[in-house]
């Protein structure tokens, strides 16, 4: 089960645990979705049509944006741990204790924000990584001062690896 939001006045309750079935706010969510690549899709939800297309993704975050029917939607989903984690009051509380920003998946740094020695603040865009021909923007996952960029522009990255380190 997510929670997904586009801000404090919209979310829905999404669930995807049946690969042949989604509820949304635990009602059946019909719809047909045809991929026409690179992170395009053509959407046919109660005749009718719609086209989607994934303008970035942050999986360390969560936060995805998208663009239906040329309108921008930005997301963000939670999943029930999310959840737990913010009624214990321990929400930030993982995130601060990041030394190093590792990559979510391989992938191409297209661009590097930041320069050893910055100050970056929780959300600040770090680097930019492409996967899949979609970028990614990868985000500082708390506040701090970069100490090393590990990788340059133009790099080839797997899955895991260090990018940068934090002071």
């Amino acid at each position: 089960m997510l929670h997904i939001s586009t801000g404090p006045a919209h979310s829905w309750e999404v669930d995807l645990r049946a690969a042949d079935s989604v509820t949304l706010n635990g009602q059946p969510f019909l719809w047909d979705v045809a991929p026409l690549g690179e992170g395009r899709y053509h959407v046919v939800y109660q005749g009718k049509s719609y086209s989607a297309e994934l303008v970035s993704a942050d999986y360390a975050t969560k936060a995805f944006i998208l663009k239906i029917n040329g309108q921008r939607v930005e997301l963000q989903a939670r999943d029930r741990f999310d959840q737990l984690l913010d009624r214990l009051g321990l929400s930030g509380a993982a995130s601060a204790k990041v030394n190093e920003l590792k990559a979510p998946m391989p992938g191409l740094i297209i661009d590097i924000r930041v320069q050893p020695g910055q100050a970056v603040q929780k959300g600040d865009p770090l680097l930019v990584l492409e996967a899949m021909k979609m970028e990614n923007i990868l985000k500082a996952p708390a506040d701090g001062t970069i100490a090393s960029v590990k990788v340059a522009q133009r790099a080839n990255v797997t899955k895991g690896q260090v990018l940068v380190q934090f002071a």
